[in-house]
């Protein structure tokens, strides 16, 4: 028999089981109820978005209106790449054998290139995919095709003609390289539409600027997106329209270039390797750019002719000469002897030379306690110099002396501040940097050590250092306004909604500061070039009436010759021949151009000086025709 004390003790235990099972039950429930809430915040709110699109997508349509490019015009209003209307034939899917039928009729009616079989296999893949969505049959119709299916419009149900825009580059290669060119984006992401309806990234084929200022400027040319919401029935055909957001065209583009400008240098230079850059001294503008050869991108377009489509001919070697490469801001050149007043600056500088420093060159100079002699390019040299005939002549000997005096470390931090080992940061994509070499730079990259010849050669512009045309027309600009940089570009002004926005830019930077006196010293060794007899443009400018002109000629070597052979630019093969290279700003006295031009692999029959007269003469003898 339990006592009483026993019963109690039961009581108890039973009492503590019984109030741990019910709070094991209250966790458990408590458990089951925050999945149950997690849930349904989880489903209610934070994937509202997500289910409210595939719920709608059973009923609802989405569309996506593309918006018109904006255009491209040069500096006075002359179109550079516009939209050009184009027809195509849509319809609107029906899974029928009466539909089939009219598809098939149409194609012959029309007499349309493309297999019925074909039409039909991509119809039915199609409605599978998006059984709302229209599809286009054909493009690009011609009149004809257009006014005889509108005639017998009446026996295609479901079908309609629509206009779309094409990309047209109306000036072909002249532009190419500025410009750049469009292709079909490939973006598969979903339809997302916000609070505020807009929508986010690109749709399948959108507009997508490849280089140029096609790319560059995407953004401001795309414009945007507009779309439409249709309701559709249980087989996804169309019901009515639910609403719709227009599409807003892209802003247009004023480019600082000048049309007529480049189509005269476009001209001098097509049957040749080469850049010329043309800009406004005062204010950075690029007038004129031009890379040679070119190409037209209206080939990038032809997608369905193999034939003509530039990506085939390129592959095919049908083209050759690397047309792709915009040679003004991506080709690769020894800045040669155009940087010889760079030099003669920083001597001064140093104090290593003055004005009237006196150095004799006999045609060749030896470093001192050593063997090696390096020789000038004229081989009984040029007698005794001060700096400005020096510039003038383009003495080699004057300049391996100072290059030995000066040291590389000072000539790297010298020409630095110039924009040499820079991007100048135009506003254009995928602009090579050059090489501006150091004693580290020379160890890491070939694993040898900085020589004194290493120096020497730096100091006439060849070594291993190379330069873009657009570097080295940078660092032209910043000597001729004396230390100032003026960002080069070419963008001048947008145009949206009737709406202008131009060109502005911070505060011009000092980033050479040197005594006037200086950079006089150096201009008018320029000046003697084109000006004295024996400088090395005498012969092309002496006749000069309507303005003068300050300038430095360069030739850069490919590669050294061996010892006692000479260079014969008949024998040699055209891919080892020198290239040359001028730079050159005028007026003298109140400069407003400044120009750059760079021939590849020249031969005997091409005459750098003689571009470099015909286009300062049609700059400066045709005024109408440039605004500066």
């Amino acid at each position: 028999m339990y006592s009483k004390y026993t019963f109690l003790q039961n009581y108890k235990i039973k009492s503590k089981n019984f109030l741990q099972r019910t709070k094991l039950l209250i966790k458990i429930f408590l458990i089951l109820l925050s999945i149950l809430i997690y849930n349904l915040y989880y489903l209610q709110i934070k994937s509202f978005k997500k289910y409210k699109l595939q719920s709608e997508q059973n009923y609802v349509g989405f569309f996506f209106l593309k918006p018109n490019r904006g255009l491209i015009y040069d500096r006075n209003g002359i179109i550079l790449a516009k939209n050009k209307s184009f027809y195509h034939i849509k319809i609107k899917p029906d899974n029928t054998n009466n539909f089939f039928q009219n598809v098939i009729f149409l194609q012959k009616f029309l007499k349309l290139k493309i297999n019925k079989f074909n039409i039909i296999n991509l119809i039915k893949s199609k409605i599978k995919k998006n059984p709302s969505k229209e599809i286009i049959l054909k493009i690009n119709l011609n009149n004809t095709q257009v006014s005889k299916f509108l005639v017998n419009k009446y026996q295609f149900p479901r079908m309609s003609i629509k206009i779309y825009q094409k990309r047209f580059y109306p000036e072909k290669k002249l532009f190419a390289h500025i410009i750049g060119y469009i292709h079909s984006s490939n973006n598969k992401k979903k339809i997302i539409f916000k609070k505020k309806k807009t929508i986010k990234n690109y749709t399948d084929n959108s507009s997508v600027g490849i280089n140029g200022i096609e790319k560059y400027y995407q953004k401001k040319i795309y414009g945007t997106n507009g779309y439409q919401k249709i309701a559709v029935n249980n087989i996804g055909l169309y019901k009515y329209k639910i609403c719709k957001k227009d599409a807003y065209t892209g802003s247009d583009i004023y480019l600082t270039v000048d049309y007529n400008l480049q189509k005269y240098i476009y001209s001098l230079m097509k049957d040749k390797k080469g850049a010329v850059i043309i800009s406004d001294t005062r204010n950075g503008e690029i007038l004129a750019m031009v890379s040679t050869p070119s190409f037209d991108p209206n080939l990038f377009l032809n997608n369905n002719k193999e034939k003509t489509n530039l990506h085939f001919l390129l592959k095919n070697n049908i083209i050759t000469n690397n047309p792709l490469v915009n040679r003004a801001i991506q080709g690769i050149y020894p800045p040669a002897s155009t940087i010889k007043p760079y030099i003669a600056l920083l001597a001064l500088n140093l104090n290593l030379i003055n004005e009237y420093t006196i150095l004799f060159d006999p045609g060749w100079w030896r470093i001192p306690k050593f063997n090696k002699i390096y020789k000038d390019w004229k081989k009984n040299g040029h007698g005794y110099l001060n700096i400005n005939k020096a510039i003038q002549e383009s003495s080699d000997s004057f300049f391996y002396r100072l290059a030995y005096n000066i040291g590389i470390n000072k000539i790297y931090k010298w020409m630095n501040k110039f924009g040499y080992g820079k991007l100048t940061n135009i506003d254009l994509f995928n602009e090579k940097l050059g090489n501006m070499p150091t004693k580290q730079w020379k160890l890491q990259n070939i694993d040898t050590p900085w020589y004194i010849g290493d120096t020497i050669s730096v100091g006439i512009g060849q070594s291993y250092w190379n330069a873009t045309p657009i570097q080295i027309h940078n660092a032209l600009t910043i000597l001729v306004n004396n230390g100032i940089s003026k960002p080069l570009h070419l963008y001048k002004k947008e145009k949206l909604n009737n709406i202008f926005t131009y060109y502005t830019h911070k505060k011009y930077k000092k980033v050479v500061n040197f005594s006037i006196y200086y950079w006089n010293i150096i201009k008018k060794g320029m000046f003697n070039v084109v000006n004295k007899k024996n400088g090395t443009l005498y012969k092309y400018f002496f006749n000069v009436k309507n303005y003068n002109i300050a300038a430095k000629t360069g030739t850069a070597q490919v590669f050294n010759l061996k010892n006692k052979k000479k260079y014969n630019i008949n024998t040699i093969e055209e891919k080892l021949r020198d290239h040359k290279l001028i730079i050159a700003f005028a007026p003298f006295n109140h400069p407003k151009i400044a120009m750059t031009i760079i021939i590849e692999n020249s031969n005997k029959n091409i005459f750098i000086g003689d571009i470099a007269r015909k286009i300062l003469d049609y700059i400066f003898e045709n005024k109408k025709k440039i605004l500066i």
